[in-house]
């Protein structure tokens, strides 16, 4: 009986031993590094397809922005009351008369900053005489997170003279020299995403005022 329970132990001594407390601590480690890695990836991936996904779309908004400005102000004209085509013209702000829909009236229309908000103002004529109540202006935001310094104005005004090159027009400008307004839309949705802000631009010459 003796010799049986001693082979049974010398059997059970030639089977591996348990893990010691410190390999089991070793081997936790490295399986959270391991997770660790795979989680930092997931996230950097997350994260750079979220900015890249941003960027698209300020890119997109920005564009459609100063594309529909430049059409809506190059056809810029008489009131249907007969008040010059440009009513006010600031850094931050610029209104002026234009037919942008599809009846026989010429809208007044009101691109403005608010706060960080761009927006788009429209007021149509009404009444007998004519007259635009600004009171019934419909506006509304058409670009967000704006962050154009003070030192970077959205709109810059030019006169007949401007060939590509001449400084614009000193504020306040006389609403009569203009003939090309220039626009410049500097946009961030989140600084915290973003590389850099996103900056839009362009230049539109205002036909019926040409040559006067």
């Amino acid at each position: 009986m003796k010799k049986t329970a001693n082979k049974f132990r010398k059997k059970l001594a030639t089977f591996p031993k348990g893990f010691t407390l410190i390999e089991i601590i070793v081997t936790i480690s490295i399986f959270l590094l391991v997770v660790g890695g795979f989680t930092a990836i997931f996230i950097f991936s997350f994260r750079s397809r979220a900015v890249i996904m941003e960027q698209l779309l300020t890119q997109t908004e920005g564009r459609r922005i100063v594309q529909d400005f430049v059409n809506e102000l190059r056809s810029a004209t008489q009131s249907s009351i007969g008040a010059y085509a440009i009513e006010k013209a600031e850094n931050n702000q610029i209104i002026f008369f234009s037919n942008i829909d599809t009846d026989s009236y010429r809208e007044r229309v009101r691109y403005f900053l608010d706060g960080t908000n761009f927006k788009r103002g429209i007021t149509k004529p009404s009444g007998n005489p004519m007259v635009y109540n600004t009171s019934t202006e419909s506006a509304v935001i058409i670009a967000h997170d704006v962050i154009n310094p003070t030192t970077t104005p959205i709109f810059k005004y030019y006169d007949q003279a401007y060939t590509g090159s001449q400084a614009s027009l000193t504020m306040p400008v006389s609403i009569t020299q203009i003939r090309i307004v220039a626009v410049h839309l500097i946009m961030e949705e989140d600084p915290n995403l973003s590389p850099a802000p996103f900056v839009v631009q362009a230049k539109a010459e205002i036909r019926n005022l040409k040559g006067n």
